[in-house]
Formats: C-alpha cells, sequence, structure tokens
C-alpha cells in the first residue's frame, strides 16, 4: 500500500555531509521523495514537533538539539514507506542500531542518531503539516512504479 512519511536529517547528519547518501539509500530502496527543503526549524517548530515529549526531562535537549543548525525535511513515498523507511533508519539508539541501517552505520548515540522518521499515519498527518503545505508536495508519476 503507497503512503507516505517525513523523514528528517537532523543537524548531525547535515554537519557531517550525509545527505546525499541518507537520501541515495531511500532512492535505490524504490521510495520515491515528494518533496524536500533544506532549513532551520524554529523554535516553535520544534517544540511542536516534539509535543508528544514536552513533559519528559529531555525534551527541551531535544528541541535545542534539532535547531541547533540546518536540517533536511522531506516527505518519502512509497509502498508501506512508513515501517520502510523506520526500519531503515533502525534503532532509535544509534550504539543498539544494526549494521546496515542509517543510524547503524551513522550515529552512536541516541540525541545524534542522525533521521526522525515518523511511526504511524498519525504522526506523519501531524508532522509533516509542521514542515510542508499542501502545495510543497509534488504529485507525479517517475515511471518506474510498476518495477518496484
Amino acid at each position: 500500500m503507497s503512503e507516505r512519511t517525513l523523514v528528517l536529517i537532523k543537524p548531525d547528519g547535515v554537519k557531517r555531509r550525509l545527505v546525499g547518501k541518507i537520501i541515495n539509500r531511500f532512492e535505490e530502496k524504490g521510495l520515491k521523495i515528494v518533496s524536500m527543503k533544506f532549513m532551520l526549524l524554529t523554535k516553535p517548530q520544534a517544540e511542536k514537533h516534539y509535543s508528544v515529549h514536552k513533559d519528559k526531562p529531555f525534551f527541551r535537549g531535544l528541541v535545542d538539539y534539532i535547531i541547533s543548525g540546518p536540517i533536511v525535511a522531506m516527505i518519502v513515498e512509497g509502498n508501506s514507506a512508513i515501517s520502510v523507511v523506520r526500519l531503515m533508519a533502525g534503532s532509535t539508539d544509534g550504539s543498539k542500531a544494526a549494521p546496515g541501517t542509517i543510524r547503524g552505520d551513522f550515529s552512536s548515540s541516541v540525541q545524534n542518531n542522525i533521521v526522525h522518521a515518523s511511526d504511524s499515519v498519525d504522526s506523519y498527518n501531524y508532522e509533516s503539516q509542521i514542515f510542508f503545505n499542501q502545495a510543497e508536495i509534488i504529485e507525479s508519476e517517475y515511471g518506474d512504479e510498476s518495477l518496484l
């Protein structure tokens, strides 16, 4: 079933120049990028994005980190995109993520774990609106959909 998910390449991924490698993994998997932007997240956007954690002791650290530098936000589309992207991302704790996953290959911590990926359709619907408006999402066929 085709679906969409939000992926953020966090400041550590950008600063370490991993953006191209990460995008390449999604494209090689057959996922389609339908929107993408390089941006600095505002504090209100970050607080809204992480609002599910607002009562947790690590909330302020999450917000401070995600606004510490540029990020790449993208909407990725494909068959079971949410579960596929989360599997590709690996365990939230990079030190425990399996080799071959994005976090397993590039991260060794919980906070600096390279990427964020929506964990459900509801999360995607909420989170994507923080980063994109409907006009920024490109509806198009690549022509290879039947091959995937």
